[in-house]
């Protein structure tokens, strides 16, 4: 498995598997467990050099015969598409058009047509739009969410835009921006209880404060549901922090890093209760852990 998977970087999980991607594009699937991994076929050499905007993989753990699928958007936009690698059929299905969906709201920024983004240099050496944090394990980072038989995509578009893909209708949306694009930040998407759900870490007036935020499609706007207390979110201020965050049920696991300082929090949305984890140690020293995946552990879960 070490060999497989060595230079490879984990871009999604679902149920007991984990999905890699290594230098050449080609993404491995693999049972942490048993250490079983499959390579699977690559793409087509025209894709390779498209922009990735999203990758999230979805078991279906039957004891018969367990599957997953995996689901890739890219394209630049407003022409995205996305391909679903079926593991049922062992091969990449037909590439599929994404297309805008024109009923957003007018005075909703566009990642197409962004006039305004900051660029500079990530923590990864890639130059990336606006002042947004994003580690490199993270920048695919994606959900699925299911709501009236309709399967939607969320990914966080290069600019911060949060852009909600339906697979059923084959349309996406843009939502409207959480923060002015010159605001320095740092966010993450979970899925909590079937919703998708934003994580922000921000400052503003010599402080930093986190806050979990919803989408109201009625109301075409965000709703915070949640928010860190000011005295733990406080010490974050000036670090230059990267969040990572993992969403089950109605809890978020949420790792924090910095070149100075690292936490895991666990936010409990039901109850608003905010727990800083114990420190995780290794041969005497603390463990930074840089990305939050959620997987369940099975022996018989196969590729």
């Amino acid at each position: 498995m070490k060999d497989i998977i060595c230079n490879s970087m984990p871009v999604s999980a679902s149920g007991g598997l984990i999905c890699f991607r290594n230098s050449q594009g080609n993404f491995i699937v693999s049972n942490p467990v048993t250490g079983v991994c499959n390579e699977h076929p690559p793409l087509d050499p025209s894709l390779q050099n498209l922009t990735f905007h999203a990758i999230v993989m979805s078991s279906y753990p039957k004891y018969d015969q367990p599957s997953y699928k995996l689901l890739v958007v890219f394209g630049e936009f407003p022409k995205l598409s996305f391909l679903v690698y079926n593991s049922s059929t062992a091969c990449w299905e037909e590439e599929t058009a994404l297309c805008k969906n024109f009923d957003d709201d007018d005075s909703t920024e566009s990642d197409s047509n962004d006039d305004n983004a900051v660029y500079f240099l990530s923590k990864a050496g890639n130059v990336v739009a606006t002042n947004m944090q994003r580690s490199p394990s993270k920048q695919y980072s994606s959900i699925i969410t299911t709501k009236n038989g309709e399967e939607t995509l969320h990914f966080l578009g290069s600019s911060g835009l949060v852009v909600a893909c339906n697979l059923t209708t084959k349309c996406f949306s843009e939502y409207p921006r959480l923060l002015p694009v010159f605001f320095e930040y740092s966010i993450d998407l979970v899925e909590c209880g079937g919703r998708m759900l934003v994580v922000l870490l921000s400052e503003f007036f010599e402080s930093a404060s986190l806050r979990v935020w919803r989408y109201d499609e009625e109301a075409r706007s965000w709703q915070q549901i949640a928010a860190m207390p000011p005295a733990m979110s406080h010490e974050w201020h000036g670090k230059n922090v990267d969040i990572n965050c993992v969403g089950a049920g109605d809890q978020i696991l949420i790792c924090l890093s910095s070149p100075e300082i690292s936490s895991c929090v666990l936010c409990d949305l039901a109850a608003n209760d905010w727990i800083e984890l114990p420190k995780c140690f290794m041969d005497g020293e603390a463990i930074k852990f840089l990305s939050a995946f959620s997987i369940e552990p099975r022996i018989e879960a196969s590729m």
